[in-house]
């Protein structure tokens, strides 16, 4: 009995001690926001954000973030040409599963 104390004490200090502070949060929600690379090229990408039945918004300004963030970070500046953006008419928006796909290239500098 003791053990399984012990055990419950441990697994709710471990719980305890995960932290919200490098989670961002979109119109109060978590996304789950990925970007893949599109045929090998660094600067043309699609960006998954799911689940967007918690908030479109959300998820729209957790996708608009993902991509900002990579191209600041692989290309040093925020422009994006949207082919299928967040800033879209809902309607237009490609949602399959509970998952939004936006579509876009950074702009490069040369």
């Amino acid at each position: 009995m003791r053990f399984l104390t012990t055990l419950g004490l441990c697994t709710l200090l471990v719980a305890g001690c995960t932290s919200t502070e490098d989670r961002i949060f979109f119109d109060g929600q978590v996304y789950n926001a990925k970007l893949r690379k599109v045929d090998r090229t660094l600067d043309t990408f699609t960006v998954t954000v799911r689940p967007v039945s918690r908030s479109l918004k959300g998820a729209r300004e957790a996708g608009l973030y993902e991509a900002t963030s990579y191209c600041i970070n692989t290309f040093g500046n925020s422009d994006i040409v949207w082919t299928e953006g967040p800033d879209v008419e809902e309607g237009a928006l490609t949602i399959e599963k509970d998952t939004l796909i936006l579509q876009g290239s950074c702009r490069t500098v040369r």
